[in-house]
């Protein structure tokens, strides 16, 4: 990881420990519970529709 009070400047640590900068700067943001509730929705819908899309192509 990386640390800001290193003499090394954030660039030069990043490329030392081979990981790119725009994961040493990226800051998470918190997922509201609406969100939350939709992605949910959405990841449950995918799997019914993967699951119907198997059987049609079983019966082939």
């Amino acid at each position: 990881m990386t640390d800001q009070m290193h003499k090394l400047s954030i660039v030069r640590q990043a490329k030392a420990s081979n990981i790119s900068r725009s994961g040493v700067y990226y800051l998470p943001h918190p997922v509201s519970t609406e969100m939350h509730a939709l992605m949910s929705l959405l990841d449950e819908l995918h799997l019914d529709i993967h699951l119907l899309a198997a059987v049609c192509c079983n019966n082939y």
